[in-house]
């Protein structure tokens, strides 16, 4: 039989760190940057292990992705992304008292040594092209809007030249002919993939979601594995509570985790806001969150947390928006 190589990696935003069984049975660990030199160096220290090498790594939210991908793409690589909710229960089973990152990579390369083996798959090009577009049209939005802003200072300014003024407003002509033209071009992409334009009609059903909105959390959910739960997607998107307790101190109040993906967490936002003006449900359960003593923020959080669940229940039973199952009796 043909002797494999083996490998677990621990993915944080920074760094790999990387356990590695060689064919010959000998292990090492390495360590490595998680950006495009460090994935580079990492396929040049596996390929050494042996002609075929099975990777085994967590999904862990935007940072195992474009690892993953390198993988992919390698000869001789193949890699499994899994769940980290599996890995947990595997290291409880193995009983791991310690949590390293140099723990986690052993864990892993046990991990994908003695469960079955299944190999990750990209995802499509339409998503992978429909994501980088969508995020391009969210940074051309945010540029208008600042240029916008100086548009608007200049307008009340008796100091600057007019020459100015006329600038800004070529800027955002041009601003506005780019979004056109990306929007089009992400809309045909949608249109021409069935799945994607169910989901796309799904989400512009919701109150507060209209074409960009529904595009740019199109982009974002799609790319994600499709074994994940909801309080995964939550946990993915950085809206999960994070709690501080220390020692003796006064424990502070809880925040979103923002340990997650922030383009998704930016694109929840906006929609959340005109929900709750437009949708009687939203807006009575926002209601309902600050006469508790919620700040408006929190409420505001809350909604957007709300929202990501409804997405994920009309994306699982493939349904349009409705307000009864999302805010049963305000709940």
């Amino acid at each position: 039989m043909e002797k494999v190589g083996w490998a677990g990696i621990d993915v944080s935003a920074a760094q790999l760190v990387v356990a590695i069984e060689d064919a010959r049975g000998a292990e090492r660990r390495v360590e490595v940057r998680n950006d495009a030199a460090g994935h580079r160096a990492l396929l040049t220290t596996l390929k050494r292990a042996g002609k075929r090498v099975r990777v085994g790594l967590e999904a862990t939210g935007i940072y195992h992705f474009e690892l993953a991908l390198a993988l992919h793409g390698a000869r001789g690589v193949e890699v499994m992304v899994a769940n980290p909710r599996s890995t947990k229960d595997f290291a409880r089973a193995a009983m791991r008292r310690s949590k390293t990152d140099r723990v986690d990579a052993a864990m892993l390369l046990d991990f994908v040594k003695r469960m079955p083996f299944r190999p990750w798959s990209p995802p499509s090009a339409a998503v992978l092209n429909l994501r980088a577009l969508a995020r391009r049209i969210a940074a051309l939005s945010q540029t208008r809007a600042e240029e916008k802003q100086r548009l608007h200072a200049l307008a009340h300014s008796t100091a600057f030249a007019p020459t100015l003024a006329a600038a800004s407003r070529a800027h955002i002509a041009f601003l506005d002919d780019s979004l056109r033209q990306l929007t089009a071009a992400a809309q045909a992409l949608v249109a021409a993939d069935p799945q994607l334009g169910r989901r796309f009609g799904h989400l512009v059903s919701v109150p507060g979601i209209a074409t960009r909105s529904a595009l740019r959390l199109l982009a974002e959910l799609t790319v994600l594995p499709p074994d994940l739960t909801v309080r995964q997607w939550v946990a993915h998107s950085g809206l999960d509570p994070r709690h501080y307790e220390s020692g003796s101190s006064i424990p502070r109040a809880p925040r979103i985790s923002r340990a997650g993906n922030s383009h998704l967490r930016a694109a929840l936002y906006m929609p959340a806001l005109v929900a709750i003006r437009v949708d009687a449900a939203v807006h009575g359960f926002y209601a309902q969150l600050v006469s508790r003593q919620k700040r408006p923020k929190q409420a505001i959080v809350a909604v957007m947390r709300k929202l990501l669940h409804a997405i994920y229940g009309m994306f699982a039973h493939d349904e349009d928006y409705d307000a009864a199952k999302c805010y049963p009796r305000g709940a």
